[in-house]
């Protein structure tokens, strides 16, 4: 490091201990732990530029720690170097930009797929739900955010990004070929089950599907169909207003939830009686693979007690995100508002616990004999379960779903 990045880092550490010190000649006494913190960072540096073994990047260094900062919150805040907001910022203005079908989020340090979108590239490629990223586009993932990941992972339509699997139950990376596309919008799957149910299953919660679900519910019960199942696992995209109105179809009365941060006050979401479309039985079907919008569909359900939810709980990932810019060009995604439960936990650090527990088949495959169908719900599920799935009748959470809709009272006496 030559003499004037040497005299550089130097400055930076007085101007971080003088601004400390007239904060305080300032009376800024309410702020007196970030002060000390400010003080600790700046001597940190110092003692990295003087005293470690080799003359370190400090660039590097810095934006180590920012990243690591923003990470110690939770999985979804993250922070963008000017290069890689630059690069963010030029790929949403496009909107060509191609994308692999994948939803994320972090476990074991790594980044983990908690969903795929159907038809997908990432898809085609095998990539499935639990699966972990070990690399994206040649970079661990070990120090990566998801925005970090994300934005790798999008580009020009037709290109590729190539990343390394670490399948579940194994332990060394495959390296597989994602293409980059223009993802088609996504369509309800709607399957009717027998002549009084219908299942409808979300592969996103985007704008309009509100409306879709609303016509969908009116083209059936004209067909005598007098319950609903809906299908929100692999469910990890959409819009949280979009959840909100699908719920409003279903509940006359209550809260749907609640959103606070501690800059942003608290918002309770209720449910309309002049928007409720079907007033019959309803049960939600969910797992580790549900997150964001859809845990917020599921909450609604469960915490106005208007239906069953049936399977496992959710990952864990609904939230208020906001981009903040920084002087330097940089800029950070930082979580400022969660979604609650009904209990006051927050949905993105317990997820949404099912009122009827049942295993995924998958993962009851996977290392267990299945003879146990309560595993404790204390605690969220933070690695999703394999999939997606078909619905069909070899579904035991399907089938549980379908017992409690035709007798509810039988089926919870006796379990």
């Amino acid at each position: 490091m030559n003499r004037f990045a040497r005299f550089g880092i130097l400055m930076i550490s007085v101007l971080i201990v003088g601004w400390v010190g007239i904060g305080h000649v300032l009376g800024r006494s309410a702020n007196d732990k970030a002060y000390k913190s400010l003080v600790v960072y700046g001597e940190v540096l110092q003692k990295i530029q003087q005293d470690y073994v080799d003359e370190p990047n400090m660039h590097l260094v810095e934006a180590g720690s920012l990243h690591g900062l923003l990470e110690s919150l939770d999985s979804e805040s993250s922070y963008f170097t000017p290069r890689e907001y630059a690069e963010y910022k030029q790929k949403l203005a496009n909107s060509t930009t191609g994308e692999t079908g994948l939803n994320l989020s972090k476990r074991f340090g790594y980044i983990i797929v908690t969903s795929v979108i159907p038809d997908s590239s990432a898809d085609k490629a095998g990539i499935r739900s639990g699966d972990i990223f070990e690399s994206v586009a040649g970079f661990t993932t070990r120090e990566m955010s998801v925005g970090q990941a994300k934005n790798l992972l999008a580009g020009q339509p037709g290109t590729g990004v190539k990343v390394g699997v670490i399948r579940r139950g194994k332990t060394q990376p495959e390296s597989v070929d994602l293409s980059r596309e223009k993802l088609p919008a996504s369509k309800l799957q709607v399957q009717r089950i027998d002549n009084e149910t219908i299942a409808i299953r979300f592969p996103t919660l985007d704008a309009g599907r509100a409306d879709e679900v609303r016509g969908k519910l009116q083209e059936f019960s004209k067909q005598g169909v007098t319950k609903v199942i809906l299908d929100l696992r692999e469910c990890g995209r959409g819009s949280i207003p979009e959840a909100l109105a699908i719920a409003r179809l279903f509940v006359p009365t209550g809260n749907l939830t609640s959103l606070r941060g501690q800059t942003v006050p608290e918002q309770v979401f209720a449910a309309d009686a002049t928007k409720v479309i079907w007033k019959g039985p309803v049960s939600i079907l969910m797992d580790g693979t549900t997150t964001g919008p859809a845990e917020i569909l599921a909450a609604s359900i469960a915490n106005t007690k208007r239906g069953d939810l049936v399977g496992d709980r959710t990952f864990g990932l609904a939230a208020e995100q906001k981009l903040i810019t920084l002087d330097d060009g940089s800029a950070i995604i930082l979580t400022v508002a969660n979604y609650y439960n009904a209990d006051g936990k927050a949905i993105l650090e317990e997820g949404v616990a099912p009122t009827e527990v049942v295993r995924n088949a998958a993962a009851a495959d996977d290392g267990d004999d299945g003879a146990d169908d309560t595993p404790s719900t204390s605690t969220p599920q933070k690695e999703p379960p394999l999939g997606p799935r078909p619905l069909s009748s070899e579904d035991p959470v399907l089938r549980k779903a379908l017992d409690l809709l035709k007798n509810p009272v039988a089926v919870k006496k006796a379990a």
